[in-house]
């Protein structure tokens, strides 16, 4: 089964190479890759076109962000698994064929995830995402436990409940686990490491954490929730603890 990647990037160019790399160099047979680039200004055009022969689709051009880019990779892709992976994050080897193997071998479960590491910006291992069983019930409540560099979904169920909502900044993939819970089975894989999520200061987990809840509860009240739902009262500590949290990210990130 084809499986269809995409990279959204705008000005990652420090760490592209390192993710065009781990898609490429996969054991997998049938991957279809696509680099959606929002015209950068740091040289990451020439990393692509250094690529461009092993790859099934890019461009590089003004775009309104990360989710139009994802959207615009998935209206081109012609998989029966998809995926995205952001422009600073990797995959672990074999990462690609565990899953489809997973899902070829378990047809009721339409999501299938794994462990992530948290890297730094010279790819050492400084965490482990909290990554764990999850349903619709635990989503609306606000327990995510899927980490998205390690997510793999049938393209069937995409077409059901794509694309991504482009409003959202952040919360981009809360929104369609929740989508995609609705209709279909989750599956959490411990043990086995898929993926590496990258901490760095300019990247969106450090700069912009404080736009991800929000946008949580705006998915929490579009399908009905109620102000006093745990996700709610979760938003609020979280609103009193993140400038600790945010603190104790950095220092990870110096420590080593």
């Amino acid at each position: 089964m084809k499986v269809s990647i995409v990279t959204p990037s705008f000005n990652q160019a420090r760490y592209l190479e390192r993710t065009i790399l781990s898609v490429l160099e996969q054991d997998y047979p049938e991957i279809e890759y696509f680099v959606m680039d929002g015209g950068s200004t740091d040289g990451s055009r020439a990393i692509i076109e250094k690529y461009a022969d092993k790859l099934a689709g890019w461009v590089s051009e003004k775009d309104s962000g990360q989710t139009d880019a994802i959207n615009k990779g998935f209206a081109r892709a012609t998989g029966g698994i998809l995926a995205w992976l952001n422009s600073d994050d990797t995959y672990n080897p074999g990462a690609i064929s565990s899953a489809v193997k997973f899902l070829a071998e378990n047809p009721q479960v339409g999501l299938v995830y794994a462990e992530t590491d948290l890297i730094d910006e010279d790819d050492r291992v400084i965490g482990r995402f909290p990554a764990a069983q999850t349903n619709y019930v635990r989503l609306r409540r606000g327990y995510v436990h899927i980490p998205q560099q390690a997510a793999f979904w049938r393209a069937e169920l995409w077409k059901q409940v794509g694309p991504l909502d482009p409003s959202f900044y952040f919360a981009m993939d809360y929104d369609l686990w929740v989508r995609l819970a609705r209709i279909t089975e989750l599956r959490y894989l411990p043990g086995q490491v898929w993926a590496n999520f990258r901490l760095h200061a300019s990247g969106k987990t450090i700069a912009a954490d404080d736009r991800c809840w929000p946008e949580m509860l705006r998915v929490h009240y579009r399908d009905g929730g109620s102000f006093f739902a745990p996700i709610v009262a979760k938003y609020y500590v979280r609103k009193l603890v993140a400038p600790l949290i945010n603190w104790n990210r950095q220092r990870k990130m110096k420590k080593f």
